[in-house]
């Protein structure tokens, strides 16, 4: 792998596919010497309906799972290379110099030292005839850290502000802030469920993969009974840092909950008590570890949740709550983004966590390296 000099912008691809199990999301980036990125390409590549209940089944434990896993890493490398392929629409691969893929996650155990995002990284770099930088939690875990969140490193590279305090939040499947105060230490954690209960329900009930604009959840109501057994939930109390999956939120946890109710709610009442508990994880969080921060800006799947949106405004009164397109970054392809520059920091020998966010032991240089 030859030597870029720093002083040059540098082309770098970015693949994110997170726990919402939807797809890929594919952007091509220039950054520049200081680390600034600009994005150039994007393209998004949706899973099928037989890979996501593959990927899906292999959250829990399975006959001849190694096999099954791998099979589903070499599928998922061949699809991030189609990805890449129409990113790039003619432009010649060593006019990149890496892609940083995060893969799929079916685990995230820091407590037990362990995570695991796969995909293939070598038959990634096969494919494209590019290097890949992959595996970007595992290093933050080794060194005492959760290993995620990891994009508040991005956040803080991009979206800081010299005298306003800020706060953005990435509802994918999973709900995560990062917390940026003018003066201080850059903080940031998982708050609880993003889309993923939102998602999973109505693939249950309604048959499709989300709740478009928070249709279905709308012609429910608030089960109060409800919401207050969902906000019981021992992650809610853990101070950060910290971080969460499908381990901590999903549907055998939620029916446990639904079966220990004295009624049973209709499945829109549900799916509206739902969308209210991922809103108000997130704005407990917000209003009790980001004081005073006046703005809120979301990114990830939930920014196109209209009702979402309002009852996260309607709970930060005094807040301005917006999407991170008013800040330069579409909200679809912040997290690609951030892959990205992550990406250029492992290449650059530059760490890439922050442990103020993660819990490590010092900042790493993360990442494992497949060359061309």
């Amino acid at each position: 792998m030859s030597a870029v000099p720093t002083h040059e912008a540098e082309h770098y691809v970015g693949l994110m596919s997170g726990t919402s199990l939807d797809g890929v999301d594919a952007v091509l980036a220039e950054i520049g010497p200081a680390g600034q990125p600009r994005l150039l390409q994007t393209h998004y590549l949706p899973y099928s309906d037989a890979l996501r209940a593959r990927l899906l089944a292999l959250h829990a434990p399975q006959p001849n799972e190694i096999h099954l896993a791998a099979c589903a890493a070499n599928e998922l490398a061949h699809l991030y290379a189609d990805a890449v392929n129409h990113l790039l629409d003619g432009l010649e691969p060593d006019t990149v110099r890496a892609i940083g893929c995060h893969g799929q996650t079916l685990r995230h155990r820091p407590a037990d030292g362990y995570t695991l995002q796969i995909v293939n990284a070598a038959l990634l770099a096969e494919l494209t005839g590019i290097t890949v930088v992959s595996d970007f939690r595992s290093r933050d875990i080794a060194a005492g850290g959760q290993g995620a969140p990891l994009v508040p490193a991005f956040h803080a590279q991009v979206l800081q502000h010299p005298e306003t305090h800020r706060v953005i939040a990435n509802i994918g499947g999973i709900s995560n802030i990062t917390d940026l105060p003018v003066n201080g230490t850059v903080r940031g954690w998982d708050t609880g469920p993003g889309n993923m209960l939102l998602d999973a329900w109505v693939q249950r009930h309604q048959g499709t993969h989300y709740d478009r604009d928070g249709a279905w959840a709308a012609s429910g109501t608030l089960d109060a009974n409800l919401l207050a057994a969902l906000a019981s939930h021992p992650y809610l109390q853990q101070p950060p840092p910290k971080s969460a999956g499908r381990e901590e939120f999903n549907l055998v946890w939620l029916d446990a909950i639904l079966g220990q109710l004295k009624h049973t709610p209709a499945p829109a009442d549900v799916q509206a008590t739902l969308l209210e508990f991922t809103a108000m994880s997130l704005c407990d969080a917000v209003s009790s570890e980001c004081s005073p921060s006046r703005e809120l800006y979301i990114c990830g799947g939930g920014a196109h949740n209209g009702l979402l949106m309002q009852r996260i405004a309607a709970r930060m009164p005094g807040v301005r709550v917006s999407t991170t397109a008013e800040l330069g970054i579409d909200p679809d392809w912040m997290e690609a983004l951030a892959f990205a520059w992550l990406a250029r920091q492992t290449l650059h020998r530059a760490p890439g966590n922050l442990p103020s966010v993660t819990g490590a032991r010092g900042a790493r240089i993360l990442g494992a390296i497949c060359p061309a």
